[in-house]
């Protein structure tokens, strides 16, 4: 079997803590191939940069220069690299070994696949619903009534969860916590869209990457662990907003008829979005 470079690349602001458990938890992977490990810093205050080239001097360590956001900082990681398979990897996440060797392989067998991600469970190995049909509106509703049943532990909602998380194949989008991606597609598609500063870039990417009849696929068979919101939660109201404008901007690239009803709605709920 050939040897399969990877560039893993990883965002981060102001979470050097979950950072230094995630660079141990790849540290301890097990690798495709040759790897390299790319974390691009949104200008964090907590000493990131500093730190890592200190602790961590194998890491390839990029200053963005100011806080770019998720799209623009995984764009400036992926074009400092070079390597056949791009993995985009939250740091609030646990890699085990063996999860990016099977992922790869996964992506790799398939010819007509561009995007692969894996199962992620949060820290009490309960799946999260890291997948989904194309954002509009009623794939939202039906989405957010199962996660908000899930979340309230009703019993057809954990069953249902249980049962898809399990279930290998195509699937519109995944998760950009863990989204391993071909490079040729990647920038066939032109990389992340920078419009969105957090929130939606991975269904958009997911998108854009269908639209040229490439596949998207879910591998349950790689388990990786997610430890969600960490970096948002020092800023809830400026991550909500940031959320919220990203919402709009993805209906009004791909469903701009409803995307004035999304802002009446928003604004009604005293929500600011223009």
């Amino acid at each position: 079997m050939p040897e399969r470079s990877l560039a893993i690349v990883i965002v981060s602001y102001n979470v050097r803590a979950d950072l230094d458990r995630c660079l141990r938890g790849l540290a301890a992977a097990t690798r495709p191939g040759p790897t390299t490990i790319t974390v691009v810093d949104n200008q964090s205050s907590d000493g990131t940069l500093a730190w890592l080239r200190t602790a961590w001097p194998t890491v390839q360590a990029l200053d963005a220069g100011g806080n770019l956001g998720f799209a623009r900082a995984n764009n400036l990681g992926i074009r400092a690299t070079s390597s056949e398979f791009v993995l985009l990897l939250n740091p609030d996440t646990e890699v085990p070994p063996g999860a990016l060797q099977t992922l790869v392989d996964a992506l790799a067998a398939d010819d007509t696949a561009a995007i692969a991600g894996p199962r992620l469970v949060d820290a009490a190995d309960r799946p999260e619903l890291s997948f989904g049909p194309m954002i509009g509106p009623w794939a939202e509703f039906t989405q957010r009534r199962l996660v908000r049943a899930y979340d309230a532990d009703a019993a057809w909602a954990v069953a249902r969860v249980a049962r898809e998380t399990s279930r290998p194949g195509p699937r519109d989008w995944v998760s950009g916590a863990c989204l391993l991606a071909r490079r040729a597609d990647l920038e066939a598609v032109g990389l992340l869209d920078e419009r969105y500063f957090m929130y939606t870039e991975d269904v958009d990417l997911c998108a854009a990457i269908r639209a040229r009849h490439r596949r998207v696929l879910f591998v349950p068979a790689a388990t990786v662990r997610h430890l969600r919101g960490r970096s948002g939660a020092s800023a809830p109201a400026a991550t909500e907003r940031r959320r919220r404008e990203s919402h709009v901007a993805f209906y009004r690239k791909h469903h701009p008829l409803w995307a004035p009803l999304l802002v009446w709605w928003l604004q009604r709920r005293g929500i600011d979005v223009r």
